[in-house]
């Protein structure tokens, strides 16, 4: 399809077919040092869980983060070490999966999302942070324009390389799967919705596919918000930096 080569990162990075194996393996070695509860159940699908990361003292609250992969791959399981920098800082961490197209529906995927930050914010008091990835960060920026009884506990919002355009992916071999129409490409697209009143932080890679600079760039315009450009960075370690605690990327979510 005419966007397919706008929208392939793993073609543009170098090894970019091994880093998930890479993570697969840096999650599995994290989880099992750390304090977690894992597959606790949010929805009635087997993919509807989370895993419940906690730092050595009280939680100063909890920072959310939710997975990419275009919505069609990958779960919570290869993300566990992005914990480690909130952790070092004070904050516990959850790591939600939800089921994927095209068994569901962007749309459902996201009410999915929401329903995992409702069980996820009964359990951990305090301020919440939600952080998300390419197509978590669509997932992050759409949810808080929902209207929900945990959003005013919601202190700052991070979508990293957002996919916040879906109008885009009706043109990629993809949307066989997504099944994106014009009206969900309305409805379920950032860059159309109102923006939430509360921080809001884009950041995205500098060596990133130019569709995922400018659509970071879109939202960081259309919210008014700021949009950070990372150096050098390309799309699948743009969000390595979470697992250091001192990193810039940790500060701004944390801020």
């Amino acid at each position: 399809m005419e966007l397919d080569d706008a929208y392939a990162n793993a073609a543009y990075i170098p090894g970019g077919d091994a880093y998930p194996d890479k993570w697969a393996g840096l999650a599995a070695a994290f989880r099992a040092q750390a304090a977690c509860e894992l597959d606790l159940p949010y929805g009635e699908s087997p993919r509807q869980r989370f895993d419940l990361f906690h730092p050595p003292r009280l939680a100063k609250g909890v920072v959310i983060f939710v997975h990419g992969g275009y919505w069609l791959r990958f779960d919570k399981s290869f993300w566990s070490h992005l914990a480690a920098g909130p952790l070092a800082q004070g904050w516990a961490v959850a790591m939600p999966s939800y089921d994927l197209c095209p068994d569901v529906r962007i749309t459902q995927i996201g009410e999915q999302v929401a329903d995992a930050i409702g069980v996820i914010a009964d359990r951990v008091p305090g301020l919440i942070r939600l952080v998300g990835h390419s197509a978590g960060g669509q997932l992050v920026a759409r949810v808080v324009v929902r209207r929900t009884r945990w959003r005013d506990r919601v202190a700052r919002v991070v979508p990293i390389s957002p996919v916040a355009d879906l109008a885009p992916l009706m043109q990629t071999t993809m949307n066989m799967d997504l099944r994106v129409d014009p009206a969900e490409a309305v409805s379920e697209s950032p860059v159309h919705l109102p923006a939430p009143d509360l921080p809001v932080t884009v950041w995205v890679g500098g060596a990133e596919r130019p569709a995922f600079l400018e659509q970071a760039a879109a939202l960081s315009r259309l919210w008014g918000c700021a949009c950070i450009v990372s150096p050098d960075q390309h799309h699948f370690n743009v969000v390595e930096d979470l697992a250091d605690p001192e990193s810039a990327l940790t500060r701004a979510i944390l801020v």
